[in-house]
């Protein structure tokens, strides 16, 4: 993807190309970020985090109630829709991520059915892109990318008819851990593995699917399906993805790998207390925020590196500081999962330091472009325009 994304930018000629390029990073890049911005501010103000206070602003109370929606269909939907007309390199392409942010600003500004569905329309559109995709190349890892396109689209139709969380979650988080899986799989082709080790991937997403298709008539059965895949599938990435060797080296290739090995923990434990809370455990918090934050966003951190070139053509100067929000989020969430008689006090605590340690990887992300730029001068500058 990142050679794809580099080819597409320089196969467009002339100064005005150059101008449109600037433009549409700025479209994309502000969608992205609105969808991130109100999605944490829905979540702190739900947790009575109040920052700003919301009683200020006469919007918030869709942005309470599409906390979930914005996060993983207005923010991650719009940047791995990106990702993806990056690689297809048609313009058509860019309409999914369009889509998803333009939904995105619907939700957060108080037009829940237009928003919801443009997500359908977003996720339809992204589902045709992969199936082209598929076309170019028929591999193990592209049909597992189009699988997730169509369970994100079929959480958004159950999102846009009304359904709960109970049905529409387990597809928007299967979309996230089947296109994560998708790319491990391909890396996976790297290493050497026993021949029944695919076969196993395959039955376990399978099972996922499973889960998140039975959760919307048997919330109990299907989330302990569900949760028993998460788990499963946990110990698969450990036994097997490439990252247990590159942890082993140096510089950017050992930093991805401890964000993907730590992520891969956070998803054994959103596996049990998703089962748990299937079982009537007050573990639901646990379940989508060590998944939703510990996995998503650890394996967001560790492939930024490598899709922040690609997409947005910045370019990072790699160094010890993107250790710090990766450590900060880690125990953000050790914060906010603490049991005790100061459970809810820390839950919010855990939560603000959650937002946090997003705020202090944007920072870093940052101050990584301008030490890029400080080191290779203008003619760097020049290069990624």
């Amino acid at each position: 993807m990142v050679s794809a994304g580099h080819a597409t930018a320089r196969g467009l000629p002339g100064p005005s190309a150059s101008r449109t390029r600037k433009l549409a990073r700025a479209v994309f890049g502000g969608l992205a970020v609105l969808s991130l911005l109100m999605g944490v501010a829905g979540g702190l103000w739900r947790l009575g985090v109040a920052v700003p206070d919301p009683r200020v602003f006469p919007w918030t109370g869709p942005v309470l109630l599409a906390h979930a929606a914005l996060m993983i269909c207005g923010f991650l939907g719009t940047v791995i829709g990106l990702e993806r007309a990056v690689a297809l390199r048609r313009p058509a392409a860019f309409a999914a991520p369009l889509c998803s942010g333009a939904g995105a600003w619907c939700l957060a500004f108080g037009h829940p059915a237009a928003g919801a569905w443009l997500g359908v329309a977003a996720a339809a559109c992204f589902l045709a892109v992969n199936a082209v995709l598929v076309r170019r190349q028929w591999a193990a890892h592209t049909l597992l990318l189009l699988v997730s396109a169509g369970a994100w689209l079929a959480g958004n139709l159950l999102f846009a008819l009304g359904h709960g969380g109970h049905a529409v979650l387990p597809w928007w988080f299967a979309f996230l851990v089947m296109t994560i899986a998708a790319e491990r799989l391909e890396m996976a082709r790297l290493m050497r593995r026993r021949p029944a080790a695919s076969a196993a991937l395959h039955a376990l997403l399978s099972l996922l699917l499973l889960g998140a298709a039975w959760s919307g008539a048997a919330p109990r059965t299907g989330g302990l399906v569900y949760g028993a895949a998460l788990a499963l599938l946990a110990a698969w990435l450990l036994a097997f993805d490439i990252a247990r060797r590159t942890v082993f080296s140096q510089g950017l290739a050992r930093y991805m790998a401890v964000c993907l090995l730590g992520g891969y923990g956070w998803l054994g434990i959103a596996g049990v207390a998703w089962a748990l809370a299937a079982l009537g455990w007050p573990m639901r918090d646990v379940a989508l925020h060590a998944l939703g934050l510990g996995f998503v966003v650890s394996m967001m951190m560790g492939h930024a590196p490598v899709v922040l070139p690609a997409v947005a053509r910045i370019k990072l100067a790699f160094g010890p500081a993107f250790y710090l929000p990766l450590a900060a989020l880690h125990l953000s969430l050790l914060v906010r999962f603490m049991p005790g008689t100061a459970g809810e006090t820390l839950r919010a605590a855990g939560a603000a330091f959650n937002a946090a340690s997003l705020a202090f990887f944007a920072a870093t992300m940052a101050g990584a472009a301008l030490a890029w730029r400080l080191r290779h001068g203008a003619a760097g500058a020049r290069e990624l325009t």
